[in-house]
């Protein structure tokens, strides 16, 4: 971990970064500034660290002041002697305020604290950026047949299965409707929690299963509603995913 110190009193500083050696082995101290001035120049020319440590006052003014000619993109924690600057620490985003003399127990419970934040975050992070990347499914189609167009939602298709060249998708009220596209386009266009790839004639919602029979060579024959002439029969190499599916464990 890389931590910036600005603290203008000398002893202040010792303490503080041997109370960080002791807390967190290994951390690096990349600079130490005394100054609104030399703390400006350094962050206006060097990559932000993982955490600061900031004095409120300073040699040539208070650490709002920094704060105010400049954006530092790292968690600060304030140090000060004086306790009428917390509301102005809580309104710049600080991670804790601790007062001096510093405790190595209130040190590591700030520290703590960072950890929880960044936990937290990279949660979020995680979340939205599934969010965002999630794929965008098909939830209606437009089915024309003759001079007739009607729209068909994607969760009224039972399944889709291949016939005479053409692709059909058969409603669970029993409605067969002509699709555009191919069985291999289906598949990639329906969510795949709910629709699943039986073999290469049918595509089937999984609300649509009315009844499942193993068969030899672990293959599995699956009784559809709507029902068909000749029910539908999983491939052995298929039956690992399908079971899977089943199981919502894709």
């Amino acid at each position: 971990m890389n931590v910036v110190i600005i603290e203008d009193e000398m002893p202040a500083y010792r303490r503080l970064a041997k109370l960080i050696d002791e807390t967190l082995p290994g951390t690096t101290i990349v600079a130490h500034h005394d100054s609104v001035a030399d703390a400006h120049a350094w962050f206006s020319t060097n990559k932000s660290p993982d955490i600061v440590f900031m004095d409120v006052h300073l040699a040539d003014g208070s650490a709002f002041d920094l704060l105010k000619i400049i954006k530092i993109d790292a968690p600060i924690i304030f140090t000060t002697a004086f306790d009428q600057y917390a509301i102005d620490a809580f309104k710049a985003s600080s991670i804790d305020y601790l007062m001096k003399p510093i405790k190595k127990e209130e040190l590591k419970s700030a520290l703590d604290k960072l950890d929880e934040f960044k936990k937290l975050f990279n949660e979020k992070s995680l979340a939205l950026e599934q969010a965002f990347n999630a794929p965008e499914y098909k939830r209606r189609f437009v089915i024309r047949f003759g001079e007739h167009i009607k729209t068909l939602e994607a969760d009224q298709i039972a399944y889709c299965y291949s016939e005479n060249k053409g692709t059909m998708a058969r409603t669970f009220e029993g409605r067969n409707y002509p699709m555009d596209h191919n069985l291999d386009a289906l598949q990639g266009m329906l969510d795949p929690k709910t629709f699943f790839r039986l073999n290469r004639q049918y595509l089937i919602n999984i609300k649509s299963i009315e009844d499942m029979k193993s068969h030899t060579k672990a293959r599995v024959i699956v009784t559809l509603r709507p029902a068909v002439k000749e029910a539908p029969v999983v491939s052995s190499e298929r039956a690992a995913d399908f079971k899977k599916w089943l199981a919502d464990d894709i």
